[in-house]
C-alpha cells in the first residue's frame, strides 16, 4: 500500500501506540482486500459496545485503549445491552451492570456520540452522495449504500473502531464503483410484500450474492420493509448493497418456495412467551404506525419495544409512546433485540418477533427459540 509520510509516521509509532496500533489494523486490512491506499471518511458507526458481544476481553482493552487514544472523526454507537434508566427493572447481573458502564465510558471517553442506535441513519443528518464512511453495524452499512447513496465496506469491529481513531479507511471493495455493480439479479416473486417477505428476502440474498445484488420486481418499499431487507440481509452473508431493477449476469428467483424455506430455517416454535419488536430499533414513523394499530387494543402477553433514545424523546412529544404503554408495551432505548441480555432463556422459552435479523440472535445467541411473523399478525393474534 501507497501510504503518506504522515500515515507512515503515524505507524511507525510516532503519534503513539493507539494510533499506530489503529494504523496496523488498517494496512492489514488493506493488504488482504487488495487496496493500494488508504481514505479519508468522515463518520464511524461501532459496533462491539454490548458486554455480551465483546466480553471481559474487550472490555479491558477500550479500558486501556481509552486513557490516550480520542477519535478523530465523528463516531456513533451501536446498541448497548441495557438503558441505564430503567435497568433496574429487569434484575441483571450486578457484573453486566459494571461491565457495561466500564465500555460506555471507554467510548465516551475517547469522544463518542452516545448515539446507542443501530439505525444512526435514521436519527443523524447524512453527508451528501458519494461521501465515505465507516460503517459496522451491517444493517446501516447496507442502507447507507443502497438508500443513502454513501460509501462504506461491512466493516468489523475493529476497522471502523481504527477508522473512527485515524479517520481513515482501505480503499477497497464496496468503495470502489466498479464493486458496486451488481453482477446478480433476484426477481421478487413473492405476492405478499410485508416486512418479513422482505426480510426473508434479504436473509435469502446474503446467501447466495457477493458484495453488491440487484433486486427486481420490487416498488415503493416503505421504511419498515427496507430496514427488515436491509437487516436480512446484513445477516446472513458478505453481500453490503443492493440496487433495484435488472443488472447484467445471473438473474435467480425468489418465490413462495424460496421464501417458505428460510422461514422455516428461521421460525422454531409455534407461539411465543414475550414479544419483541426493533431489530433494526424502530423509527418515528414505525412507532408512530404501531401507536395507531394499537388504539383500543391491549397486548395479551409482555411486549418488549426497541428504538434509540432519540426517537422516544420525540415518541413521549406527540404522544406515541403512551398509546403504546397504554397497550402494555414497554419502550427501550439505548439497546436492540440482537444479544439483549433482558431476554434469558432461564425465563423464556420463546419469544414472538417480526425480524429476520431478531429471530437468528435471539436463537442462536441467546438460546430461545422464535415466532416469526409479521407485524399485523402480531397485532391480530397478541392482542386483545
Amino acid at each position: 500500500m501507497d501510504l503518506t509520510k504522515d500515515e507512515e509516521a503515524a505507524l511507525e509509532g510516532e503519534q503513539g501506540e493507539s494510533l499506530a496500533l489503529a494504523y496496523r489494523v488498517l494496512v492489514a486490512i488493506g493488504e488482504a482486500t487488495d487496496a493500494d491506499r488508504l481514505l479519508p471518511v468522515e463518520w464511524a458507526h461501532l459496533s462491539g459496545i454490548n458486554y455480551n458481544t465483546i466480553g471481559d476481553a474487550g472490555e479491558e482493552f477500550l479500558s486501556r485503549l481509552s486513557k490516550d487514544a480520542k477519535f478523530k472523526i465523528k463516531t456513533t454507537l451501536n446498541p448497548m445491552g441495557f438503558d441505564f434508566d430503567t435497568v433496574s427493572k429487569y434484575n441483571l447481573d450486578d457484573e453486566f451492570i459494571k461491565k457495561q458502564s466500564s465500555i460506555k465510558n471507554s467510548y465516551e471517553k475517547m469522544g463518542a456520540i452516545p448515539s446507542f442506535s443501530c439505525i444512526p441513519y435514521e436519527i443523524f443528518d447524512l453527508p451528501k452522495n458519494g461521501t465515505n464512511v465507516s460503517f459496522a453495524e451491517s444493517n446501516a452499512a447496507i442502507y447507507v449504500n443502497s438508500i443513502s447513496k454513501l460509501k462504506t465496506n461491512k466493516e468489523g469491529a475493529f476497522s471502523a473502531l481504527a477508522s473512527a481513531l485515524t479517520g481513515k479507511s482501505p480503499f477497497s471493495d464496496l468503495r470502489k464503483d466498479e464493486t458496486r455493480d451488481p453482477n446478480l439479479t433476484i426477481r421478487m416473486k413473492v405476492n405478499k410484500k410485508d416486512e418479513l417477505a422482505f426480510g426473508l428476502l434479504g436473509y435469502y440474498a446474503g446467501k447466495v450474492a457477493g458484495s453488491s445484488v440487484s433486486i427486481s420486481g420490487v416498488k415503493d418499499l416503505d421504511k419498515r420493509s427496507c430496514k427488515s431487507l436491509c437487516a436480512g440481509m446484513g445477516t446472513s452473508g458478505t453481500c453490503g448493497m443492493f440496487t433495484f431493477g435488472d443488472a447484467k449476469g445471473e438473474t435467480v428467483d425468489f418465490d413462495k418456495k424460496e421464501m417458505q424455506t428460510i422461514h422455516d430455517e428461521l421460525n422454531t416454535a409455534d407461539s411465543g412467551d414475550i414479544i419483541t419488536l426493533g431489530s433494526p430499533q424502530l423509527g418515528l414513523d414505525e412507532i408512530s404506525n404501531l401507536a395507531g394499530m394499537l388504539k383500543g387494543r391491549t397486548f395479551k402477553k409482555r411486549c418488549l419495544v426497541f428504538c434509540p433514545r432519540a426517537i422516544q424523546e420525540q415518541a413521549r412529544k406527540f404522544g406515541y409512546a403512551k398509546e403504546i404503554e397504554r397497550a402494555g408495551g414497554e419502550l427501550l432505548y439505548d439497546c436492540c433485540i440482537c444479544l439483549t441480555p433482558l431476554i434469558d432463556k432461564k425465563n423464556v422459552d420463546s419469544v414472538i418477533t417480526n425480524s429476520v435479523k431478531g429471530a437468528y440472535y435471539l436463537h442462536t445467541s441467546n438460546g430461545v427459540d422464535v415466532n416469526l411473523k409479521n407485524l399485523s399478525q402480531i397485532v391480530e393474534e397478541e392482542t386483545k
